[in-house]
């Protein structure tokens, strides 16, 4: 078992703690949010700028207003977007799940569905603001309570893929070094709480 911690981000801190091998979800009420290899350990915020810890605060509340619980799991052998989603949704007892990269890129996906297709994808990480993150929580979480909420309402820039393009490729080569050979997917404990004045 092994421990991440990063340091104080956007004034909160997050304690990321793997509990050993991602277990299948038995609940029916909960969504599992998968996060890339890097995310939250060697990359602490999207392309944009964006706190991981500030994702991570709002997924989990947008879920939590939904009334439906949350695992975390992070990929160890993929950084792959639609696999990480994909197997979040195996995973989970409601069969949706989410994933999220360490640049922003997000996806709410269902287990029966092939694992290219999706519920919601939000391709463009340099538009995805805190308040999107806490709308995916909330869809998937309302999914998986078998309701069929209106997609997340999303920026359009043609502009953005342009302009962070080889950012994005710079960022996917450099989390690919952390991929481990075999690897699946572990549980993980996420501890979020404010920092410490002084």
């Amino acid at each position: 078992m092994t421990s991440s911690t990063t340091g104080e981000v956007a004034g909160r801190t997050v304690e990321i703690v793997e509990k050993g091998k991602a277990a299948q979800g038995t609940r029916e009420d909960e969504v599992v949010l998968g996060l890339s290899p890097a995310f939250s350990g060697f990359f602490t915020q999207t392309i944009c700028g964006v706190a991981h810890v500030e994702v991570l605060r709002q997924v989990m509340a947008g879920a939590e207003e939904q009334g439906v619980s949350l695992r975390v799991i992070r990929a160890k052998g993929t950084n792959d977007l639609a696999k990480i989603a994909h197997a979040a949704a195996r995973l989970s007892g409601s069969g949706i799940g989410i994933g999220v990269l360490s640049r922003g890129t997000s996806m709410i996906h269902q287990k029966d569905l092939p694992k290219l297709s999706s519920m919601e994808l939000f391709p463009q990480a340099p538009l995805l603001v805190p308040e999107t993150f806490r709308a995916i929580g909330s869809n998937a979480a309302q999914y998986a309570k078998g309701e069929s909420p209106a997609p997340v309402p999303v920026q359009n820039d043609f502009m953005a893929r342009p302009r962070y393009q080889a950012k994005a490729a710079l960022l996917h080569l450099r989390e690919t070094e952390f991929l481990e050979a075999g690897g699946g997917f572990v549980e993980l404990e996420v501890t979020i709480s404010r920092a410490k004045a002084g």
